[in-house]
């Protein structure tokens, strides 16, 4: 079945907006943002070809194998797709990644001999760092508006500013199973979820904003290399 000119340009426009909602695992940023997505377009018969590229030929291979998946996911649920075309390119490992999602064989089966678990613990550590890379965010806003540092323990999730931040906190706590209603502690374990108490709030809130800050700067030098790789294409074409 063919759809019109406008409708299949809606559906692309759908399919970009899915894409940012991926994000890349390490760097907890949509890879929209970061500019990994150089094409998405879906055509009037609903086939999605989305084209994705990295910082580097050598970005590792479980994080882009994540990337590609999650982005094969997202576009895959777009009302009006019918196929997905999703390709990783200019990376050493782009034939197995992109096989591997295509077929839906898994990250081990895709790098037989080279890899044997998943990839779900690894993507597990990286949303507890994106919870407390958040937390820190959220903490910052609130503390410049006035609320004490030292008595942000006693604060609930639903006392941070309303925001991108504060929802994105709130999304990464839920896939985590963690507590994410505004009722909830602000600041909560990343693995058990319980709630931090006053005798490690300190020490809690100075990994939470070396977490983020490290995020920010890893951030920071992949959208430079990204642009000396790419220096006639910084955004998508």
């Amino acid at each position: 079945m063919t759809v019109s000119l406008d409708r299949a340009a809606d559906i692309t426009a759908a399919a970009r907006s899915a894409l940012g909602t991926v994000q890349d695992p390490e760097l907890a940023e949509p890879l929209t943002d970061l500019g990994f997505v150089s094409r998405c377009s879906v055509s009037p018969d609903g086939e999605a070809t989305v084209r994705l590229r990295l910082p580097t030929y050598f970005c590792a291979p479980n994080f882009a194998f994540l990337m590609v998946a999650d982005a094969h996911d997202a576009v895959a649920a777009v009302p009006g797709v019918r196929r997905v075309d999703v390709r990783l390119e200019d990376h050493f490992s782009a034939e197995a990644i992109n096989r591997g999602v295509a077929q839906r064989s898994g990250f081990a089966a895709s790098f037989t001999g080279e890899a044997t678990d998943e990839l779900d613990e690894l993507r597990a550590n990286f949303l507890r760092k994106a919870v407390l890379a958040g937390t820190d965010r959220v903490c910052r806003a609130m503390v410049s508006a006035g609320a004490d540092p030292q008595r942000l323990v006693e604060h609930r999730l639903g006392d941070a500013p309303e925001g991108t931040d504060k929802e994105r906190l709130r999304e990464r706590r839920r896939e985590l199973d963690l507590p994410c209603d505004d009722d909830t502690p602000l600041l909560v374990d990343p693995e058990s979820g319980a709630a931090v108490g006053a005798d490690h709030s300190k020490m809690y809130l100075a990994r939470a904003r070396l977490t983020r800050t490290g995020q920010e700067a890893n951030a920071g030098m992949c959208r430079g290399m990204l642009q000396a790789r790419y220096p006639q294409t910084p955004q998508e074409e």
